[in-house]
Formats: structure tokens, C-alpha cells, sequence
């Protein structure tokens, strides 16, 4: 006569822990698979041990390794995507400066005060480039440099756009009759006062949160089971939202600004595009927060950069594009006459 078989008699091999059954001999067990992030390297035991925070578990459960980890990185798909956009972009920026030096004397280009538009166009330029901080490792220089170039360079821009939206304004209530406005006519300081001024709050905001509260790299192991995400850490949360948020005050101011001078002459008068820019920017802006926070890891920054490029690309075309168009291909609409309706 055979003996009866117990299940005693073969152990849980290693990766697996004894699970007893309820109503059943304390012999009879089930093997049940140790949970992820813990191991046993041994047969026969009924409780599973946990990895170190900053290993894992292989899939079979017997040893512990090394977590994978992750950030976006330039030779990742998405990476290289948000680069190669960035590149083009910023050489599309530029060659639209070299278009706008080239024709510097004709009268499209000079309508609307042409330096303020250089400085536009250069800052649309670090815009463009300045995405490119954000991909790659974490580190502690380009977490510190990233969100503050981020922040100086478009407050830059944005005071750029107020103020040829503000020149254009005093353009043309001078024209009335007995206008105080006439004496600030062709004046190079109130553009150079709106961008000192309005670029240096945000530089005040920025070296605020570098000195109190800077970011820096660190490794997030909660956030994704089995990866160690390396992320900048913003420091201050509220100072990243100041710098936002003054970002969001400034492109308000010149929408309004731009909104309530649409209706001058339409040749001679660029409001109607900056409007329009302007509420794609504080668009893509508003979908940016509840984006940016409800994704994590590289998603997150990702996020952010295509936010910066979408923003810039933006202002690039509403501003700048139709200007280009008539340069290149209508030059019998760029003259004085075309422009004055006379």
C-alpha cells in the first residue's frame, strides 16, 4: 500500500512564502509568489523580505537589483523630438531676423519699432533654446538655471510685445489734435523703460527663490514602482508659481492692452495679431498647471517644454509670419503708400 503524499514534503522554492488554508491542517499550505519589491532566496520559508529602497526585485523574486532610472533624456523618442522642434525652431526664429536686418529700411519693418522687434525676435530665440536646459540628466547647475532663464527670458519677450503694443498706441492718439502724446512720438525710452522694469521683477522674483529656497536634483523612488525617477525638485513651490504667475500678469496686461487698441487702422497696425498671440500664449499657459500636475516623471517635464515651444511658436507666427509673407512675397505692399492707405 502506497503512503499518502504531503504536501509537506515539498518546500516553496526560493521567490515563492508558505500561505497556510484556512480550515485546512497547518501542513497543507499554498505557495503564493513574494509581492513585487520583496524576495526569498531561500526554500521553505513562510515570510517574504523586503528590498532596499533603492533596489528592486527581479521577476522571479529571488534576488534584489538595481531599480532602472529614468528622465528625459535626449536619446529617448520623446527627447529627440523636443529637441530637434526646438532647433528648428529657434533657426526658423533666426532666419526671420535675418530677414527683418536685411530689409531693416522698408517701411513693414520699421512701422512698429523695429528694435523692440529684434529684441523680440532674439529672446523667441533663447525661448527656443532654453527648452533644450530641461532634457537630459537632472543635475544641479541646469536645475538651478532652467525655470529662473525660463522665467527672465520670457518676461523679456512678453514686455517686448507690450511694449510695441504701447508704441503703436501713442502712434496714434498723437495724432490728435493739442495730444501730449506727441513730444513721446518716435521717443526709444519708453520701450527700453517697459522692458527694464517689467524684466526686472521677474529677476528680483527669480534671485528671491534662488537665495531662499534654490532647486535642486533628486531621486524620486516613490512616484513609479521599480524606478528611480531623477527630477528637479523646485525648492520653493510658491516661488515657481510666482514666477508664473507673473508670467501670466504681464502676457494679461498686453492682451488687454492689445484687445482695446485692435481697432486702429488695420495696415499700419499689428494689435490685432499680437491679441491673438497673446491668448494662445495665456492658453497653452492655463492647460499647462493642470497638465504639469496631474504628470509625473519625465511625462512631467515633457509637459512643461512642449508648453515653452507651443507658446513661442505662437508668437513667432501670429507677430511676425505675416510680416514675412509680405517681405518675401507681396514687396509691392511693403511702401509707405500701401501701409498709409494713401
Amino acid at each position: 500500500m502506497k503512503a499518502p503524499h504531503s504536501v509537506c514534503s515539498e518546500p516553496c522554492l526560493s521567490g515563492y512564502r508558505k500561505a497556510t488554508i484556512l480550515g485546512q491542517p497547518i501542513c497543507c499550505f499554498d505557495c503564493v509568489q513574494c509581492s513585487m519589491g520583496e524576495i526569498t532566496n531561500v526554500t521553505g520559508t513562510s515570510e517574504c523580505m523586503r528590498c532596499p529602497e533603492h533596489l528592486w526585485s527581479d521577476d522571479k523574486r529571488e534576488k534584489c537589483i538595481a531599480k532602472t532610472t529614468d528622465f528625459l533624456a535626449f536619446e529617448d523618442s520623446l527627447g529627440l523630438s523636443l529637441t530637434i522642434a526646438s532647433i528648428a525652431a529657434s533657426y526658423i526664429t533666426v532666419s526671420v531676423l535675418g530677414i527683418f536686418v536685411k530689409f531693416h529700411d522698408t517701411p513693414i519693418v520699421r512701422a512698429n519699432n523695429q528694435e523692440v522687434s529684434y529684441i523680440v525676435l532674439v529672446s523667441l530665440t533663447l525661448c527656443f533654446l532654453c527648452s533644450l536646459i530641461f532634457i537630459g540628466r537632472p543635475m544641479k547647475i541646469n536645475c538651478l538655471v532652467r525655470q529662473t532663464a525660463f522665467g527672465v527670458i520670457f518676461s523679456v519677450c512678453i514686455s517686448s510685445v507690450l511694449a510695441k503694443t504701447v508704441t503703436v498706441i501713442i502712434a496714434f492718439n498723437a495724432t490728435k489734435p493739442s495730444s501730449k502724446l506727441k513730444r513721446w512720438v518716435g521717443s526709444r525710452w519708453i520701450p527700453c523703460y517697459i522692458v527694464s522694469f517689467s524684466s526686472l521683477l521677474q529677476i528680483i522674483i527669480c534671485v528671491i527663490w534662488l537665495c531662499t529656497a534654490a532647486p535642486f536634483p533628486q531621486h524620486n523612488m516613490k512616484s513609479e514602482t521599480g524606478k528611480i525617477i531623477i527630477e528637479c525638485h523646485e525648492g520653493s513651490t510658491i516661488m515657481f508659481y510666482c514666477m508664473l504667475g507673473y508670467l501670466g500678469f504681464l502676457a494679461s496686461t498686453c492682451f488687454i492692452v492689445a484687445f482695446f487698441a485692435r481697432n486702429l487702422p488695420d495696415r499700419f497696425n499689428e494689435a490685432k495679431h499680437i491679441t491673438f498671440s497673446m491668448l494662445v500664449f495665456i492658453s497653452v499657459w492655463l492647460s499647462f498647471i493642470p497638465a504639469y500636475l496631474s504628470t509625473k516623471g519625465k511625462n512631467m517635464v515633457a509637459v512643461e517644454v512642449f508648453a515653452i515651444l507651443s507658446s513661442s511658436v505662437a508668437l513667432l507666427v501670429c507677430i511676425f509670419i505675416p510680416k514675412c509673407y509680405i517681405i518675401l512675397l507681396k514687396p509691392y505692399k511693403n511702401t509707405r503708400e500701401k501701409l498709409t492707405g494713401k
